[in-house]
């Protein structure tokens, strides 16, 4: 059995407030660690039936990143969803509302 290891490094500021992400997978296509900006890990616990999340993102996270991030964070949530269960009207109803959220947003930008 193969097994992958993945190192998440955050360096946080005097405040504690992410000033630094990177991260570097054992089977990765790069050596180096690659920098991020924000990251969303879920993980699912069986037993008592609850989705465990870290979500952090660092001061230079501008508010259009954040946006695009979960928009693109929704769709690829529905193309995984969709993939595990086949339900297509639900994975439609998720890409949907992803469009409408980024849709909004972008409006909200120009006023």
């Amino acid at each position: 059995m193969n097994q992958s290891t993945i190192t998440i490094d955050v360096n946080l500021d005097e405040n504690k407030i992410p000033h630094q992400i990177s991260w570097n997978a054992t089977q990765s296509n790069s050596a180096e660690p690659q920098d991020a900006k924000a990251m969303m890990i879920s993980f699912w616990d069986g037993k008592e039936k609850a989705a465990l999340r870290i979500d952090l993102w660092t001061k230079e996270m501008m508010v259009d990143e954040m946006a695009d991030f979960y928009y693109q964070t929704l769709m690829t949530m529905a193309d995984t969803f969709e993939r595990a269960t086949h339900q297509k009207e639900l994975v439609g109803d998720m890409k949907s509302f992803a469009k409408d959220f980024f849709t909004k947003f972008k409006k909200s930008q120009e006023q």
